[in-house]
């Protein structure tokens, strides 16, 4: 019979209080995820668009003109600039910059602003050319 060695456990994930360097970088991934997936319907999309008699009887065209789908599209723009934005801080810190704890405070919530004014801007603009 063999022994099983008593090792420490690591802490579990519920005791860690979250922190904004931790939430962003979790986010970031997410981010990354919606924004690969969303590619792929839109790719799919502009390649079936040409076959398609009426393009606005596509279920996708249906699905983004409908308050729903604007509202996925809204949040899918946020998680592009939110995933830049983010992406220019992990930038920074290539470079040896922004380490210490207050940098890191500051740079998160301004990526948070800035990705959130970008988006909102942007869709300003695109509700007045009527989109």
């Amino acid at each position: 019979m063999q022994h099983i060695k008593e090792r420490p456990l690591s802490p579990h994930l519920g005791i860690y209080k979250p922190q904004i360097s931790s939430v962003l970088s979790i986010f970031h991934r997410v981010s990354g995820v919606a924004l690969f997936i969303g590619l792929i319907v839109v790719i799919w999309w502009i390649i079936y668009l040409p076959y398609m008699q009426d393009p606005e009887s596509c279920i996708i065209w249906k699905f983004f003109t409908h308050p729903i789908g604007k509202t996925f599209l809204m949040l899918w723009s946020y998680s592009l600039f939110f995933h830049t934005c983010t992406g220019i801080r992990h930038l920074f810190w290539d470079f040896g910059m922004g380490f210490s704890v207050e940098a890191m405070n500051k740079s998160g919530w301004l990526a948070v602003i800035i990705s959130l004014i970008l988006a909102v801007v942007s869709w300003i603009i695109a509700l007045r050319m009527g989109v």
